[in-house]
């Protein structure tokens, strides 16, 4: 009896409603009957098998039949084995928090840099069209332009200086292979043996006397290197941070002034005591670094001068030394600038194979 039943349910079309639920048999009410004898569970049954089943905590189980009411649902987060905990969902929702204030945080500094880049994007295209106002210090950028003058005119002095150590150097060379191949037709050729002798003698001196002022040389551009491409770079790090900073007090400002002249409602005075705020910010900020570029001009400046007249000095003397000749003087500069030359055979390349 119950086989042929089951047989015409599995048969027959069941309508489901949109809450899931089976809609009514009128045909046959020995249909419905007959699955909720075959589907019905006992309680104390039900609940041993999800106590040693697998932990289903988001699911839920139907104890009726097709058409059984939502008393028949009994949800599996109300049944717990003994040792089941909070700490696991806990950990998991403190772990969900930490990566939401994260993105929020990461969203709102996008926010504030977008702002900020569309603010300083519009003041910069509005001073280049000759619509906008800008914050000049006349002194100051006058100074500015004169570093920037001298850095460029510092810069020729030193790739001259650097190209004279290579012809220098290169004459140097040729001059001792010179003296090489005069000593040795001196010992090869007996008619001339005191004339090869002098020219190898020469050659020797002046190529003894060539590496010393190679050394001088040598100082006198890592000198004006460190002076070019580093004290004077930080100072000009320091004025493009000037420059940036007074592009965004100067974008703060003008939107400031575009608030101040509209109307004076309750939305808009809130959004003019935000811009004033913004607006002081960056008028600190400008402030503070152009302190901060006036004091590196003046420092950078004092440096420059004590730098320049020793470099200058010792320039000046070992060129007149070793064009003139004299040995002595010419060893006696070194000394006086505390430059010591690396000695022959050395195992570490020479100064000029480091470049």
């Amino acid at each position: 009896m119950t086989d042929s039943i089951m047989s015409k349910a599995a048969t027959m079309e069941i309508p489901i409603n949109s809450n899931g639920d089976t809609g009514t048999l009128p045909e046959d009410d020995s249909l419905e009957q007959a699955a909720k004898l075959q589907w019905s569970l006992d309680e104390k049954d039900l609940q041993q098998v999800m106590v040693s089943g697998p932990n289903l905590n988001e699911t839920s189980i139907v104890s009726g039949g097709y058409g059984g009411t939502a008393e028949g649902i009994i949800p599996t987060s109300s049944i717990k084995g003994p040792n089941m905990h909070h700490s696991s969902s806990s950990s998991s929702m403190t772990a969900e928090e930490i990566t939401r204030g994260v993105a929020v945080e990461k969203l709102e500094t996008m926010k504030k840099w977008g702002l900020n880049t569309y603010k300083c994007t519009k003041q910069m295209i509005s001073e280049r069209f000759g619509r906008g106002s800008r914050t000049v210090d006349l002194e100051l950028e006058a100074q500015i332009e004169v570093l920037r003058d001298t850095k460029r005119k510092y810069e020729n002095v030193l790739r001259l200086a650097r190209a004279l150590t290579n012809h220098f150097y290169n004459m140097v060379q040729t001059q001792h292979a010179l003296g090489d191949t005069f000593a040795d037709l001196s010992q090869k050729s007996p008619e001339l043996r005191d004339e090869f002798g002098y020219n190898a003698e020469t050659q020797k001196l002046l190529c003894k006397n060539g590496e010393t002022l190679l050394g001088a040389i040598n100082f006198f551009v890592s000198s004006i290197n460190t002076l070019v491409n580093k004290t004077m770079e930080d100072t000009l790090m320091t004025i493009k941070m000037y420059e940036n900073a007074r592009l965004e007090f100067d974008a703060y400002r003008s939107d400031l002034e575009e608030l101040s002249m509209g109307p004076r409602d309750a939305v808009a005075m809130a959004r003019i005591d935000a811009a004033q705020q913004q607006y002081q910010v960056h008028k600190e900020k400008y402030e503070r670094l152009r302190s901060d570029v006036t004091i590196k001009l003046k420092f950078l400046e004092e440096n420059k001068v004590k730098v320049m007249h020793k470099q200058l000095l010792l320039f000046h003397n070992a060129i007149s030394a070793y064009f003139a000749g004299n040995q002595q003087q010419l060893e006696q500069t070194l000394k006086q600038f505390n430059i010591k030359l690396r000695p022959p055979g050395a195992d570490k390349p020479s100064w000029l194979e480091e470049q």
